[in-house]
């Protein structure tokens, strides 16, 4: 039975979004799926921010909303990738060191999608047009997406097989792309 997939870009294993329970050893068992699922919501933050470009508008100046989605789409990647860089990646190294060039393949991608987030940054600052911007945020999803699908396919099984408390990744990487009530709370 071939994989379902997401939007009808990458393979969804089973158990793919399925939120682990409490327990550290459950959650551990269950980080290549909580890994996808963090991916998922990050390409939602991603498509939120292309469907805000307004086609009527054209070359318009960018209205203050796909600022902001611009915006999160910066922060939410950008900080993804800083936390595997600071607790996934130097766990991973430590407790599997036969991955040292996936994590070293990985850190590239990170550096280059960094580089494409501050570009996209200045355009979205400096008021550049719509069509600029859309050309910005595929170019991301292009590399995200290649990397996204690069990193599941050699860690999701090295996760999903980890036994114990798992690397010592902090709340907000596990809750990256979450939408907020006014509250402050989860939507999700």
């Amino acid at each position: 039975m071939p994989w379902p997939t997401y939007r009808g870009r990458v393979p969804v294993g089973e158990g793919a979004g399925s939120a682990p329970s409490s327990g550290s050893t459950d959650r551990a068992r269950a980080l290549g799926g909580e890994l996808r699922r963090l991916h998922d919501r990050i390409r939602d933050v991603l498509d939120d921010a292309r469907d805000g470009l307004d086609p009527v508008a054209g070359a318009a100046a960018l209205s203050d909303d796909l600022v902001l989605r611009c915006h999160a789409v910066c922060a939410t990647l950008g900080t993804h990738h800083r936390d595997e860089d600071a607790a996934l990646f130097p766990w991973l190294r430590r407790e599997h060191p036969g991955l040292g060039e996936v994590i070293d393949r990985l850190e590239e991608d990170h550096a280059m999608i960094g580089s494409l987030l501050a570009e996209l940054e200045r355009v979205v600052r400096e008021g550049a047009a719509g069509a600029v911007v859309l050309r910005h945020l595929e170019g991301v999803d292009a590399i995200m997406e290649s990397h996204f699908r690069f990193e599941e396919r050699e860690l999701v099984p090295v996760l999903d097989a980890t036994v114990g408390d798992g690397p010592p990744l902090p709340d907000r990487f596990w809750r990256a792309g979450e939408r907020l009530t006014p509250g402050g709370g989860s939507r999700e």
